[in-house]
């Protein structure tokens, strides 16, 4: 049975009614019409659906909508500010680090999480946090590089 609740979702408030056990992923995608999380495996393992729940990332897949609370939610969609985009996402960018686009989101948002907890974080340390996000196309070089331009554009 669907309930009632409220979703803080990249900065605004929305009213909706969903099943409490619905993945977050099936409401921002269907409900909200947000595309940037993907879904991947559907078991929390791929990383391409991930999120920022109060800043840390989170698989949107396997986290039951009932669950969210009050916490804020950020997508890929809620990076950019008045049209510009997020340090992490022109990096991605500037460094060329996505090609067919699986991991884009989970890399992108896992950056954004990490640069919030180390500020100038070190190759092992941007290795260790996106280690749980699967790329297909192997470009791992240039999303550590994208990591690194990032974190000196938010300097």
């Amino acid at each position: 049975m669907s309930t009632p609740l409220t979703l803080k979702v990249n900065g605004r408030s929305h009213e909706l009614a969903a099943e409490p056990h619905v993945p977050l992923l099936q409401v921002l995608r269907n409900d909200l019409q947000l595309n940037g999380p993907k879904f991947g495996c559907g078991l929390g393992e791929c990383g391409a659906c991930t999120v920022l729940l109060d800043g840390v990332a989170a698989r949107a897949c396997c986290t039951p909508v009932a669950g969210v609370g009050a916490r804020e939610v950020t997508t890929l969609e809620g990076l950019a500010v008045d049209g510009a985009l997020h340090a992490v996402q022109q990096a991605f960018i500037d460094t060329q680090a996505a090609q067919c686009g699986y991991c884009l989101n989970g890399m992108v948002m896992g950056t954004v999480a990490l640069l919030r907890r180390i500020a100038q974080p070190t190759e092992g340390q941007a290795r260790a946090a996106l280690s749980h996000n699967l790329c297909r196309c192997g470009t791992h070089l240039e999303i550590l590089a994208a990591v690194q331009r990032a974190a000196q554009l938010l300097k």
